[in-house]
C-alpha cells in the first residue's frame, strides 16, 4: 500500500479520516467549500500537523526528513504567489531533482506552452500562465524513478479548455505509468470521466468513497451541495448538472 490514513484529524477542519491508496490511482476529492479537502491534502503532504496515522511508503509519515519526502511526494497548494524576480526556467530547475529529469522538463514546458515564457519573471504572467508553470514545476518533482505521489489542491483553477484538456492527457499518462494522484476539485463531471475514485467531503466529514460512478449520483450530491441533481445522456456520455 502506497498510503494510508487512520484517524487522521486536523482541529476545526478534518473530522477522523480513513483511507488507503495504492500505486497508480487517481484520486478525486469532490465537496463544498470548507469540506476539509485542502485541509487533508496538506495533512497527507506534511506540510500541516495532524493527528492520527499516516504512513507513505510503508514508513510513517513524520519519519520522512523532508529532502527524502520531497523525491517521493509532490504537493501543488491551493494558492502560491509568483516567485519574485527569477525567471519561470530557474524556477523550474529548483525542481529538478536529478539531470535525468531536464527532458521530461523540457516536455512538461512543451506540454503546457510555456516555452516562450521561461526567460519571464513569473510577476510577468497571468495568472492561468503561473498555474500552468506550477503544475509543470510539481510534476518535474516527480520525474524521476523515486516519485510516487502527487498531491494537487484544485490544480484546475486558472486553466482554459485546451489547457484543461492537456492536464487531463498529461495526467492519464503519468499515472499509467505508476503515480499516484490524488486531487481536489468542483467539477462533478470532470471527476465522474477522469477520476478512478472518489472522496466525497462535506464540512470535514467524509461521507462516501468509491469508484466515480458509485459515489457521484444524483441523489447524494443534491444532499451534500444542497442543490438538486440530475443525470442526463448526451452523445452517449452521462452528465451530471443542477436544475431548479
Amino acid at each position: 500500500m502506497l498510503l494510508s490514513c487512520k484517524g487522521v484529524a486536523v482541529a476545526r477542519r478534518l473530522q477522523p479520516f480513513t483511507a488507503q491508496v495504492g500505486q497508480g490511482e487517481l484520486i478525486h476529492l469532490l465537496g463544498p467549500n470548507g469540506a476539509g479537502k485542502s485541509s487533508l491534502l496538506a495533512a497527507l503532504s506534511g506540510m500541516i500537523k495532524s493527528e492520527g496515522e499516516i504512513c507513505f511508503l510503508g514508513k510513517p509519515l513524520a519519519a520522512w526528513s523532508g529532502y527524502a519526502l520531497a523525491r517521493h511526494r509532490a504537493y501543488l497548494a491551493q494558492q502560491q504567489m509568483a516567485a519574485g524576480s527569477m525567471p519561470v526556467w530557474h524556477y523550474l530547475k529548483m525542481h529538478q531533482i536529478n539531470d535525468e529529469s531536464e527532458e521530461a522538463l523540457l516536455t512538461l514546458c512543451e506540454t503546457f506552452q510555456l516555452l516562450d515564457k521561461l526567460s519571464c519573471a513569473p510577476g510577468q504572467l497571468s495568472g492561468g500562465e503561473w498555474q500552468r508553470v506550477r503544475l509543470a514545476a510539481v510534476l518535474c518533482q516527480m520525474a524521476q524513478p523515486e516519485g510516487a505521489l502527487l498531491l494537487l489542491d484544485e490544480p484546475l483553477t486558472g486553466l482554459d479548455l485546451a489547457q484543461q484538456a492537456a492536464f487531463d492527457r498529461c495526467l492519464a499518462a503519468w499515472v499509467a505509468k505508476g503515480l499516484t494522484v490524488v486531487m481536489s476539485g468542483h467539477d462533478v463531471n470532470h471527476s465522474l470521466h477522469h477520476a478512478q475514485r472518489v472522496w466525497l467531503m462535506k464540512e470535514g466529514v467524509l461521507l462516501q468513497q468509491g469508484t466515480a460512478r458509485e459515489v457521484l449520483q444524483p441523489e447524494r450530491l443534491s444532499a451534500v451541495y444542497d442543490v438538486p441533481f440530475t443525470k442526463i445522456s448526451a452523445n452517449g456520455r452521462e452528465l451530471l448538472t443542477t436544475f431548479n
